[in-house]
């Protein structure tokens, strides 16, 4: 039904019949062509780049001259370049703007075209920048969204005009593919578990794992014995017989050793069994998933065809470095289902992480039901067109106008919640609920006014304003980062209070219903912009009632400080981003971040993720001043960001590039050892390297753990959602697991170089491995396949890859390989057209290489 009414009004708005003469007809959206021109970066030597936005009517009859706009989203501020106005571009909020006609414009005639030069600031990297979600929108009905299609993208073809600042430069293919070949040796063989075990050796001989295979477990082992089970079935062709009764041959057994730490197991294969042993269940968990990966990826591959699968004989003690190792998924932005999260669930059991930390709010959504607020989903929930926020929030990211139609829109019911956190919690993952607060907290404001707006016409104010999260009259002017303006909670309101308990209490009673661990709530407090709180008559109000809050800073430590109240009754802890734990100080030169010294005895554990713009060295700042920190970095483990600085590599830049080695080489407690450059390699001054503060002896005890991040502005399917984690996320868990290398405290410079290439050629070369398992495990993963590297040497062109493991297959005549096309064996004649690419087991490709020297700009006529 929807469907047809939708239709039908787009008859009636295409061809004039909603206001208009029956005749007059306008384009539809495929004759209306929008294109982005990408013209220069460093524009007249600044952070901003010169770009033009243009449409191009197909239509046989002209668009029209007034009546309409374009809507679209970009994460940028824009300003027009003076001169003549064909079109404007007005903000709305957020990233959400509109074009409209300008002073100087006409119709666009048939088989025309028009554009506009505008400016926006920052750079232009690659084709995450581009505006995107174009919808058109006629005067006449205003509340209709009609999507259009996407843009068309064009940047120079002087690819110079891209750089971001004077002397821009990064590594050529041939730099690329020698990095490519450290490390390699012919006897060079890595260790068949990942991560890393402490203590590995192995032993002569197998072990036949088939069929008769016999489970032998100790009674408090039952769920991981059950487990294992159902995941041998499909890999030996019979589910294994569960037995309390030792026997002498043919058993896996998982046997209590109350003698081994905490965290601990042991593993032994040997002929005729295997014995895994530990004190508690999550440490058999942990072994169980080193002899899971002991098995050759291609188990998983023929599911059971193989009769019989051998395992190496070996002995293992292990623990981890960290008892926290944290994945962190953003679903407010762009929704994932609940069986993709139950998916990465999987991941994360296989490779020993602890923790799925879901952020589950914030400007642009809301994604968890709430019984006693239902309109944080039936609003909040949902990204559309409309004339006001009544019924949805308006677009974000390219969500486009209609309600439902991606990944703008969706949530997790109750029961789906209650599902992920009994799935999680059978697989010893913890999650983590996070509720963004005070600031990134649009997406509840506005589904909060919704239920006021709706209440207050039975005439009951009271329970109107009982949820409220701004109020009404605050005139305080700021924009975010994301350029909201009305994102904050005013923390002054009693009613912030009755809200966050009413949240906190049912995601409480929902971990009960599921029998899940719950220790801490996460409840943001990052970015909350300057100029909040400055005009609003509630707390101005609070602050007569208050004298001790002065200011913004004490009314945030106010809320904070209720919010641990809140928690301490509930026994849990308060979980933050840095920002909870900071407070701006008067220093020489300007004003910096220091650590608040009015939450050291609450317990906070705090994401530190800014390790940029002299702040390289705060999480050690916390850390020595007493806070739990968990290290988060942007310039390392925040998988949003794009691999590679290619325009078709996707994801965002202003942290840098973050490649699988970028996340490896990060050393924990000393990570000032290799940072000396900034996010985009250039070198920090000498003078502020020798500034930064050293962990010290008691924040070293403070490390808390180690958390990688996906923010999902950028990622709106699932396929795209495991290309941006994999296989970044494979390098987190060696950190976060494995024990300090030799290479990150040797004092020997070439020494330390030496293991540290060797270390990492063993270490990709595990990944190889590991991604051929998960082309099939858990259903299998869209993971990132490399894009080979060329050198040109005396007239013939070789090609590797970062990760070992891939087959390179190429053409000569300019063609995309495919998987039928020649294989890569040994280097090749060098040829104009020559085109590299690289394929998995199954035959799926990664991106195309060609040679350095070909023009590889997209400038073309429009």
């Amino acid at each position: 039904m929807y469907k047809i009414v939708y239709s039908y009004l787009l008859l009636m708005l295409f061809f004039g019949t909603a206001g208009h003469a029956a005749k007059q007809q306008y384009p539809t959206p495929d004759q209306l062509e929008v294109y982005w021109h990408v013209y220069e970066n460093h524009y007249l030597g600044k952070d901003q780049t010169l770009f033009s936005i243009g449409i191009r009517n197909h239509a046989r009859q002209p668009f029209p001259k007034t009546g309409w706009k374009i809507y679209f989203n970009l994460g940028k501020r824009v300003s027009t370049v003076s001169g003549t106005e064909k079109l404007k571009i007005n903000h709305v909020n957020g990233g959400l703007y509109y074009i409209a006609p300008g002073k100087d414009f006409s119709t666009v005639g048939s088989g025309e075209s028009l554009e506009q030069q505008f400016i926006s600031n920052s750079w232009v990297v690659n084709s995450s920048d581009a505006p995107q979600g174009f919808y058109l929108v006629w005067d006449n009905a205003a509340g209709v969204g009609i999507p259009l299609n996407d843009v068309k993208i064009a940047t120079p073809k002087d690819q110079r005009k891209m750089d971001r600042f004077a002397g821009d430069k990064e590594l050529t293919q041939e730099q690329h593919f020698l990095l490519n070949e450290r490390g390699k040796t012919e006897n060079s063989s890595p260790a068949k578990i990942f991560p890393a075990p402490l203590s590995y050796t192995e032993t002569p001989g197998h072990f036949k794992l088939d069929h008769t295979v016999t489970l032998v477990s100790d009674p408090e082992f039952s769920n991981e014995a059950q487990l294992f089970a159902d995941e041998l079935k499909p890999l030996t062709g019979k589910r294994p017989l569960i037995s309390n009764h030792p026997k002498k041959t043919g058993t896996i057994t998982l046997k209590k050793d109350a003698s081994i730490k905490k965290d601990g197991y042991t593993l032994k294969v040997t002929p005729s069994g295997i014995v895994i042993s530990a004190n508690g269940p999550r440490e058999i968990h942990y072994g169980i998933q080193s002899l899971k990966v002991m098995l050759d990826p291609s188990a998983y591959a023929d599911q059971g065809k193989k009769k019989v699968l051998l395992v190496k004989c070996i002995a293992v003690e292990d623990r981890p470095a960290f008892g926290f190792r944290a994945i962190m998924l953003d679903i407010a932005r762009n929704f994932q289902s609940k069986e993709e999260v139950m998916k990465l669930i999987d991941l994360l059991s296989l490779y020993k992480f602890t923790t799925l930390h879901l952020h589950l709010n914030d400007d642009e959504g809301w994604r968890l039901q709430m019984n006693a607020l239902p309109e944080l989903t039936t609003v909040g929930a949902n990204r559309g067109h409309g004339l006001n926020e009544q019924e949805s929030l308006m677009p974000a990211y390219g969500s486009g106008p209609i309600v439902g139609k991606s990944s703008g829109s969706g949530f997790y019911s109750r029961a789906d919640f209650i599902e992920m956190l009994k799935y999680a919690a059978r697989r010893h993952i913890n999650i983590i609920p996070e509720i963004e607060t005070p600031g990134h907290a649009r997406a509840a404001i506005v589904s909060m006014q919704a239920r006021y707006d709706k209440i207050v016409k039975s005439g009951d104010t009271l329970k109107a304003k009982q949820y409220l999260l701004r109020d009404a009259a605050d005139s305080s002017v700021y924009r975010s980062v994301q350029q909201w303006n009305d994102h904050v909670m005013d923390v002054s309101m009693p009613s912030v209070y009755n809200f966050l308990e009413t949240v906190t209490d049912e995601i409480i009673e929902m971990y009960k219903l599921a029998g899940a661990p719950l220790q801490t709530i996460h409840y943001g407090g990052d970015e909350v912009p300057a100029g909040v709180w400055t005009a609003s008559p509630a707390v101005n109000a609070f602050k007569a009632k208050h004298p001790e809050v002065k200011n913004a800073a004490d009314l945030w430590d106010y809320f904070f400080g209720r919010i641990a109240d809140m928690l301490d009754k509930r026994n849990l802890y308060l979980s933050g981003w840095e920002e909870t734990a900071l407070r701006k100080s008067t220093v020489p030169g300007g004003k910096k971040w220091q650590p608040n010294p009015v939450f050291l005895d609450r317990n906070f554990h705090v994401n530190v993720w800014n390790n940029m713009s002299g702040n390289e060295d705060l999480a050690y700042r916390l850390a020595n001043s007493g806070y739990k920190v968990i290290l988060s970095f942007v310039t390392n483990f925040y998988f949003d960001m794009a691999y590679v600085r290619e325009f078709e590599e996707p994801g965002f830049n202003w942290g840098g590039f973050i490649n699988l080695e970028q996340a490896y080489k990060f050393i924990p407690f000393d990570y000032l050892k290799n940072q000396h450059t900034d996010y985009v390699n250039r070198p920090l001054p000498k003078s502020m390297l020798k500034k930064f503060e050293p962990l010290t002896e008691v924040g070293q005890q403070n490390i808390y753990g180690i958390q990688g991040l996906l923010w999902t502005e950028t990622v709106k399917t699932a396929e795209r959602l495991e290309y941006m984690y994999l296989p970044r996320l494979l390098a987190l868990s060696e950190r976060a697991w494995a024990s300090t290398p030799a290479w990150a405290t040797i004092q020997d410079t070439l020494k330390a170089k030496q293991l540290y290439e060797a270390d990492w050629y063993k270490f990709s070369t595990s990944v190889g491995r590991e991604l051929n398992r998960l082309d099939h495990y858990a259903g299998g993963f869209e993971y990132r396949i490399p894009t080979p590297a060329i050198m040109l040497r005396d007239g013939m062109v070789s090609a590797n890859t970062d990760v070992p493991g891939f087959e390179i297959r190429y053409t000569t005549d300019g063609s995309t390989p495919t998987v039928k096309s020649k294989l890569y064996q040994q280097p090749v004649p060098q040829l104009k057209e020559l085109r590299f690419r690289a394929f998995n087991k199954i035959g799926r490709g990664g991106k195309v290489a060609k040679n350095d020297t070909e023009e590889n700009g997209k400038d073309q006529d429009i």
